[in-house]
C-alpha cells in the first residue's frame, strides 16, 4: 500500500474531525459491521452465484474493511506491511505446503495427521 493512500485516508478523517471517533473499539466494531455487509452480498445466493452481478458492492464493502483495518493500524501504531509479512511467515509454518496442499484442514488437524504419519513410519516424536 502506498504512503499516498495512507495519507489520503488520514486526511479524509482529519478534514471531517472524525479521528475522535476512531478508537480501537469503534474501529473493530466497524470492521465487523462492514464484514457483515460483505457477507450480505452472498446471503441466499447458492453455490452458483454470479459474483460479477454483485462485484461493485463486493468491491465497496471490501474497500471499507481495508480502510478501517488500516485506520486501526494507524491508531495502534502498527505497521500493516510488517504484520502481514509476519502473519504469512506464521501461516507458512502452520501450513507447510507439502502437508496443506489441496486440503482445507486447520493447522491443528494437519499436526495430528503429521503425528499419526510419523507414528506409522516409526518416527515417534
Amino acid at each position: 500500500m502506498s504512503q499516498e493512500t495512507y495519507r489520503r485516508i488520514a486526511k479524509f478523517n482529519q478534514d471531517r474531525n472524525w479521528d475522535q471517533f476512531h478508537t480501537p473499539k469503534d474501529l473493530a466494531i466497524s470492521i465487523s459491521l462492514e464484514a457483515a455487509e460483505l457477507l450480505e452480498c452472498f446471503q441466499w445466493s447458492g453455490a452458483d452465484m454470479h459474483v460479477n452481478k454483485k462485484k461493485e458492492k463486493i468491491t465497496e464493502e471490501t474497500a471499507d474493511i481495508i480502510i478501517y483495518a488500516l485506520q486501526m493500524c494507524q491508531v495502534l501504531g502498527i505497521d500493516p506491511e510488517e504484520i502481514i509479512r509476519s502473519k504469512i511467515e506464521q501461516n507458512e509454518e502452520k501450513y507447510p505446503a507439502d502437508k496443506a496442499y489441496g486440503n482445507a484442514l486447520k493447522y491443528t488437524e494437519l499436526q495430528k495427521l503429521s503425528e499419526n504419519e510419523d507414528f506409522k513410519d516409526g518416527n515417534n516424536k
